[in-house]
């Protein structure tokens, strides 16, 4: 007779994956080239950012629209948590503060 351990509270069940991390939808410090938005939309969706940097061109070639996704986008979009080898330039400063009177104080993620 065998006797199998009990599994503690943090081991995942066999045949289960580990749940994913929580993932935000936010404006990249790394990936950008002007405000971060498809960075942070590559980011987040795992399609390399050219191509969402392309459908935006391909939408302001259309009838414009692509300006103003990519503006609303800059301006609703969370920045990422700063990073303190690339500061922040006085056009991100001033987004982050329209951020803030729009949508109210940047609060922490939930925990996971």
């Amino acid at each position: 007779m065998t006797s199998t351990p009990h599994p503690g509270p943090s081991s995942v069940p066999a045949g289960q994956q580990p749940p994913l991390p929580y993932r935000q939808l936010r404006r990249s410090r790394s990936e950008k080239m002007l405000g971060g938005v498809c960075g942070g939309l590559g980011e987040y969706s795992g399609i390399d950012p050219a191509l969402w940097r392309v459908g935006m061109v391909a939408l302001t070639v259309a009838g414009g629209a692509g300006v103003v996704v990519y503006l609303l986008l800059w301006v609703l979009m969370p920045p990422a948590p700063a990073d303190p080898a690339r500061p922040d330039t006085r056009l991100d400063q001033a987004v982050d503060s329209l951020h803030e009177k729009l949508t109210g104080p940047r609060s922490a993620p939930p925990a996971v």
